[in-house]
């Protein structure tokens, strides 16, 4: 199971909800219980939501059904596996609970083996789910390292041109934009303006009082 736990029991009947507590203790699995819709949404805003809801159709105030549409509208990442446990087992009952957002369903009365199962498969799909997140998470961090400066730059002491990796040299700022998200604004420095651009400008304002 992924580190998002615990496995959350939201279940009325107190009965069953222990029975259910008792069966994925066994199982090394920790246990968080609700006892009606209410409570089932409020433990889910929790920042530490659990990866798993088993979930009764029928459970007081919001019910199964409003709940699965809750949290696929409502809490799309981390995402939630839903095993939705029924008594209704007809093919139109169990597309309904899917259709609503369910992943899986037990019907009642469940057998232990079966429920392990089920379970299992959830805790397989939400390892991989985790494991291709850490990889998406991986692969836009080596993106955005795609386009920096990283290594040694070759720049000219004459020219200050820059050497590219088909060794033909190009301007600075021709190679920042080509290698960086950067954009080249130009300006002059105060050196380069008392070295090149006042002497110009002095010069015009000579031949401007001659004249």
């Amino acid at each position: 199971m992924p580190d998002r736990t615990p496995v959350l029991i939201a279940e009325d009947d107190e009965v069953s909800r222990r029975l259910l507590c008792r069966l994925l203790e066994k199982r090394g699995l920790s246990v968080i219980e609700a006892n009606d819709g209410s409570q089932t949404w409020k433990a889910l805003q929790k920042p530490e939501r659990p990866a798993m809801v088993i979930l009764d159709w029928m459970i007081p105030g919001i019910d199964g059904i409003e709940l699965c549409r809750k949290i696929r509208s409502e809490i799309p990442v981390p995402y939630i596996y839903i095993i939705l446990v029924t008594s209704r087992n007809s093919t139109d009952d169990i597309a309904l609970g899917l259709d609503a957002g369910a992943d899986d369903y037990v019907t009642k009365p469940f057998h232990a083996r079966e429920l392990y199962a089920r379970v299992e498969v959830g805790m397989r799909i939400l390892d991989l789910q985790d494991r291709l997140e850490s990889r998406v998470r991986k692969l836009k961090d080596a993106l955005s390292k795609v386009r920096q400066l990283q290594g040694l730059v070759p720049i000219c002491s004459y020219c200050h041109r820059v050497r590219n990796d088909t060794n033909y040299w190009e301007k600075v700022e021709q190679y920042i934009t080509e290698h960086t998200d950067a954009r080249v604004s130009h300006s002059v420095c105060p050196d380069c303006y008392e070295s090149m651009i006042r002497p110009q400008l002095d010069a015009i304002r000579k031949k401007r009082s001659k004249s």
